[in-house]
């Protein structure tokens, strides 16, 4: 995989990743030119935050429409010299584009989900996800290790105050154990980090992708590598950090941190273990199937005994990302498309699931699923809503859900016809689990009186969940439309993988 050469849209790749920052900016100058109406401030500063995530939304969809699906190379590259190790590289191809895309659009309808939910401190929410939204995009843009190596760390920063400021009653905990777990992992990868640029004499990851390090040291950078990624995904047993930040985290933070910080580990996956260290990806994929296998059917049993519906959600994200492992690391083009394809769905659907949470947590404040019942009486239209959203994370053909989970068990099934079996036993279990969640939640008669006051959605979160539901059954019926922009890239990676292990699996 060769970087592409610059092209006339050279600089909407940094202009994309730093739009939102400029919305930093204009919301700090309004914090430093306070007005007598600080009704009006807010307001001025809600606006600022949306239309900038919405810019960015633009750049990024100009950015996936001018790019040329047959390259299987990065595009858009941006290389100036900065000082020592550190270049400014920055380039996506046709894995990472889509990421880009999908953060983007995200980010908007977590601003507009916390228009009127988030009364403290709203200025500084509002830049927090703007920032984070930044470092985001710059994780899958960066071509250069070091580079990556920092926003890949710095985005912990925002997250960290989300969750610590504006989360839960247990909010300083849960953010101490996902900073805490998350930079752990990382420490390792930092000292494998140093090392590829020892030994290599680089930290261009196009460069680095073609180099062929000895066997014996890939072993070792693969582990460092593996215990950053695993947290972050989070891969079975160090998951137990996602449930506590999911439940603390205010509704927007669980929709950024499910929908897109999770994928971060998997991106992490293809784009440093399979490439650069594929001996020790093959050597190490009976270890990951294994993993993979337990937190489907684990985490999809443990899911089912939760009293909070926000818990739930969270251990079923855990089940999902061990598809996409299974798949990324089932090491062909089905399986790697599979993983790819189930990271976009599941943050489109994780994402409304857990906005699906807000909207009678905002409403009743508490998560419990004992509170409710019956809701389908009062909220027909968020019954129906729930019901999409439940239905796509249960993997119904015809969802986005059902594309992702069926191609990452074909890939897997002509690796490890074991792994492929044990997952589809998950499938069920999610049925399970996910249904008997909406029966308690939805069905049934109304037994808390407080719920008779309860109100259906209205236009604001309408607004909001149309694009989620309309990508959802998109992306369920026209699944080419990923696949377009991801074949080249997924071809030339699998190839070059398949060509290192020694042949065909």
């Amino acid at each position: 995989m060769g970087v592409g050469v610059l092209n006339a849209m050279t600089g909407l790749l940094s202009l994309t990743t730093f739009s939102p920052l400029i919305g930093v900016a204009l919301i700090l100058l309004l914090r430093a030119f306070p007005t007598a109406n600080e009704a009006k401030s807010l307001a001025a500063a809600k606006w600022i935050a949306l239309v900038t995530s919405l810019v960015t939304l633009a750049l990024s969809v100009a950015l996936v429409a001018a790019f040329d699906r047959a390259n299987p190379g990065f595009q858009f590259v941006e290389e100036v010299k900065w000082f020592g190790i550190l270049n400014y590289r920055m380039g996506v191809d046709g894995i990472s584009v889509l990421f880009v895309l999908l953060t983007a659009f995200l980010l908007p309808l977590c601003l507009a989900a916390s228009w009127d939910s988030i009364k403290d401190r709203v200025a500084e929410y509002l830049i927090a996800f703007l920032v984070l939204e930044a470092l985001v995009i710059g994780v899958f843009c960066a071509l250069d290790l070091v580079l990556f190596y920092l926003f890949f760390e710095c985005q912990l920063i925002p997250m960290f105050l989300i969750i610590g400021i504006w989360g839960g009653k247990n909010r300083v905990y849960a953010a101490f154990k996902f900073f805490l777990y998350t930079l752990l992992g990382s420490v390792l990868m930092l000292a494998a980090v140093l090392a590829m640029i020892g030994i290599s004499g680089t930290a261009s990851i196009p460069e680095l992708m073609n180099f062929k390090f000895d066997p014996s040291i890939q072993t070792w950078l693969w582990l460092a590598f593996f215990a950053s990624f695993a947290v972050k995904m989070p891969m079975w047993p160090v998951h137990t950090w996602l449930p506590d930040a999911h439940v603390e985290a205010p509704t927007a933070g669980s929709v950024i941190l499910a929908g897109i910080l999770l994928k971060m580990g998997g991106y992490g996956f293809l784009r440093f273990s399979l490439p650069m260290f594929p001996n020790a990806s093959e050597l190490f994929t009976p270890l990951i199937f294994a993993m993979s296998a337990i937190a489907v059917v684990y985490t999809s049993l443990v899911a089912f005994r939760q009293t909070d519906i926000k818990k739930l959600i969270a251990y079923s994200s855990v089940a999902h990302m061990g598809f996409v492992t299974m798949g990324i690391f089932a090491g062909n083009a089905t399986g790697v498309q599979g993983a790819i394809y189930q990271m976009l769905s599941h943050g489109i659907i994780s994402g409304a699931l857990f906005l699906c949470v807000g909207v009678v947590y905002d409403r009743m404040h508490t998560r419990e699923i004992a509170f409710y019942g019956g809701l389908v009486q009062r909220m027909p239209w968020y019954a129906a809503i729930f019901l999409l959203f439940t239905m796509g994370n249960v993997g119904l053909p015809g969802t986005s859900g059902f594309v992702g989970e069926i191609l990452t068990m074909t890939g897997t099934y002509g690796v490890s016809t074991w792994t492929a079996f044990v997952a589809a036993t998950g499938v069920i279990l999610s049925a399970v689990y996910a249904l008997t969640l909406y029966r308690r939640v939805v069905f049934g008669t109304i037994t808390n009186p407080a719920l008779n006051a309860i109100t259906d959605v209205d236009m604001r979160e309408v607004l909001i969940f149309a694009p989620l539901i309309a990508g959802t059954l998109i992306l369920g019926v026209q699944p080419n439309l990923i696949f377009e922009v991801t074949n080249s890239s997924v071809d030339s990676l699998v190839a070059a993988y398949q060509t290192a292990i020694g042949g065909a699996q």
